[in-house]
């Protein structure tokens, strides 16, 4: 009798679970709205407020975003290894160093331009977030296709920086979208997957919240590349 007692309190209820999943998916979409915000203020403040300061210190922006992509790196590399709080310092720091190297779009587009692809992209991200979180398609087979689909756009953008090739940028950009739509999508349901998993127990408490963190860092990223891609193709330039 005692043993049975003990199984039932150990195992969660159905609304402890769903309690659990609903605080993992909230803290995940909390710290990457905070990510944003810092990112979108920053950008804003040096961009429209400080411009003489970006001119004056363009040569930074290559070493930053060097060590952005350390950061991304690192955090991906040492989640395990680091604590929770490290690795939310690192999200932010990066949603900061973000935010200057972001600050020469409001240099190179009309603000309201800038704020009318923002919504774009907010009801985009949101409907794809949406869909990842309700389908029971199983979207491995999607994001494996996209993070390929990466590289790709990855190496065409390069190859146009010394191409200059308009039609080039406008396909590139559409696939930007088509890619980054489809990871919107596929990040979502594995977040899904991680906060029912965590809800069960089969991840403990302080890998759950750096498990949180990534999930973030993860839609942040899709967000960030989804406008960045929409504005190329419906930005205003100055």
């Amino acid at each position: 009798m005692d043993e049975q007692q003990y199984n039932t309190y150990a195992v969660p209820s159905y609304q402890d679970m769903v309690r659990a999943q609903s605080a993992f998916i909230n803290r995940v979409y909390t710290w990457m709205s905070i990510g944003l915000a810092l990112t979108g203020f920053i950008a804003w403040f040096l961009g429209e407020r400080n411009i003489e300061f970006i001119i004056k210190h363009q040569q930074w922006f290559l070493p930053l975003i060097v060590v952005e992509v350390l950061l991304v790196l690192a955090m991906s590399w040492m989640i395990n290894k680091i604590s929770p709080a490290v690795a939310s310092v690192m999200f932010f720091i990066y949603a900061a160093i973000n935010g200057v190297t972001l600050s020469w779009i409001f240099l190179a587009y009309q603000i309201g331009s800038i704020a009318n692809v923002f919504f774009i992209t907010c009801g985009t991200f949101a409907g794809m977030s949406i869909y990842g979180y309700v389908t029971k398609r199983d979207l491995t087979g999607v994001g494996s296709f996209c993070l390929m689909a990466i590289w790709g756009l990855i190496i065409a953008g390069i190859i146009n920086i010394f191409w200059h090739n308009d039609l080039a940028q406008f396909v590139i950009s559409c696939l930007g979208v088509l890619v980054f739509v489809g990871l919107t999508a596929y990040d979502t349901q594995k977040i899904k997957q991680l906060a029912l998993a965590a809800a069960e127990g089969q991840i403990d408490p302080a890998s759950a919240k750096k498990f949180a963190v990534i999930g973030a860092l993860e839609l942040y990223l899709d967000f960030v590349n989804l406008f960045l891609y929409l504005l190329r193709l419906f930005g205003r330039r100055r």
